[in-house]
């Protein structure tokens, strides 16, 4: 990680000022498969803590596998607290693990790319979903999530950058660690609010 930091620290001084600010950014970790797909799917649009709420209900009903998710009813997963439309993707991820159209196991031993290729097949699941997957659960470290309405503000607040085509750009330079500029930015935008979330 030190490497890292040394390396974006060189490219943008702004990263120094937010470790010396607020320290050094928790590197977030999920355990990669099923289980992490859909709590992805669930934090969508949603804060963290309400869709881990809802994540933590599901459990609590059933194992969260891909077949209790084919089985259990549109009326259940309202009554768990999920959308009409999230029911509709994980059971269309579900369906698809089961069918052996997607092989989650087999994601780690692919390239971001393919991973992408793969993942962007299943209605439901989008380019943010991915981004995050890959960088919680496979800890690929050049992704910028600019689908991260927290990532996208921060830029604009510390860089002054407004348009996402811009942005890209000018993160081209913190590659091969894009990855931890995200965890920087994500530390600044989190700690700055004085909220705590628990990856």
């Amino acid at each position: 990680m030190q490497e890292a930091i040394d390396f974006l620290s060189s490219k943008s001084p702004v990263f120094l000022e937010i470790i010396e600010k607020y320290g050094l950014p928790p590197i977030p970790k999920r355990p990669p498969g099923f289980e992490t797909l859909v709590l992805l799917i669930l934090e969508q649009q949603v804060s963290i803590d309400s869709a881990k709420a809802t994540f933590l209900k599901i459990k609590a009903y059933k194992t969260c596998n891909p077949e209790n998710m084919m089985l259990l009813s549109d009326e259940e997963f309202r009554n768990l607290g999920v959308s009409r439309q999230k029911t509709k993707y994980i059971k269309i991820l579900a369906e698809a693990v089961l069918n052996k159209e997607l092989d989650i196991e087999g994601l780690a031993f692919k390239t971001a790319k393919e991973v992408r290729e793969e993942l962007i097949k299943l209605k439901g699941i989008g380019n943010w979903t991915i981004d995050i997957y890959l960088m919680f659960c496979l800890q690929e470290p050049d992704l910028i999530p600019l689908g991260d309405i927290a990532v996208v503000n921060t830029i604009k607040e510390l860089f002054d950058i407004h348009d996402k085509q811009e942005m890209e750009t000018h993160a081209a330079q913190w590659s091969p660690y894009r990855s931890y500029a995200a965890y920087l930015l994500w530390h600044h935008y989190l700690t700055k609010r004085k909220r705590k979330i628990t990856y």
